[in-house]
């Protein structure tokens, strides 16, 4: 049975990945590079970037750059974009759901408190929530289990009976490092990662039914 429910925000509830990996390929075509995306996926919802987008550039134009800048140009073009970025389909519906079966929610996430509770806000999606936990409120972000523990110990209840819906490989290891379900919604980014461990791929958050994921394993 189903007593709670965990959304991951990036990629999940808003399509800021694809903004990110825009921006990113945006400095680089100005640099005469090309970011891959093969390269770039490794580093989707995880905490500490395994992959250094401004080292990487470096290294393909042969000179050094100034990682301070570039990123701050990064964040201002995805900020951009995302300011006007409505919810994902079905994100809605899944949390009117689960409010109709008294299921309380959480945010858990990789980002900052600020960005996350922005979005949250100008969506009109936080007061939903019963809590978020983000980067700032455990020792380890994913794919390390730490945010969906501490989300599940704030709800009350055990892991075993959260549902985590996720969008990215490194959520989906921490949701299983947890003892969670998970149920994965890849987006543009993500979708050739690999899913094998979910307990559930889905197109669309509105493709899910709570309802029926707490009777059954999804599909």
């Amino acid at each position: 049975m189903i007593r709670a429910v965990i959304f991951d925000f990036d990629g999940l509830i808003v399509d800021t990945e694809t903004a990110a990996f825009e921006a990113w390929s945006a400095i680089y075509r100005e640099h005469g590079a090309e970011l891959l995306l093969s390269d770039w996926v490794s580093c989707v919802g995880a905490a500490d970037m395994p992959f250094d987008a401004v080292a990487h550039l470096a290294k393909l134009i042969g000179r050094p750059l100034d990682k301070a800048q570039l990123t701050a140009d990064k964040e201002a073009r995805k900020a951009a974009v995302c300011d006007s970025l409505p919810p994902l389909p079905g994100v809605l519906d899944r949390m009117i759901e689960a409010e109709a079966l008294g299921l309380p929610m959480a945010v858990a996430s990789s980002s900052t408190a600020d960005w996350v509770h922005g979005h949250l806000d100008r969506l009109g999606l936080r007061s939903r929530l019963k809590l978020t936990r983000t980067r700032g409120d455990v020792t380890r972000g994913k794919p390390h289990p730490d945010l969906f523990l501490s989300a599940a110990a704030g709800l009350g209840v055990d892991p075993r009976s959260c549902a985590v819906f996720e969008d990215s490989a490194n959520g989906l290891k921490a949701a299983k490092a947890a003892g969670t379900r998970c149920y994965v919604v890849p987006n543009r980014i993500t979708v050739g990662s690999d899913f094998t461990a979910a307990d559930g791929v889905f197109g669309s958050l509105a493709e899910v039914s709570i309802a029926a994921l707490s009777g059954g394993s999804g599909s």
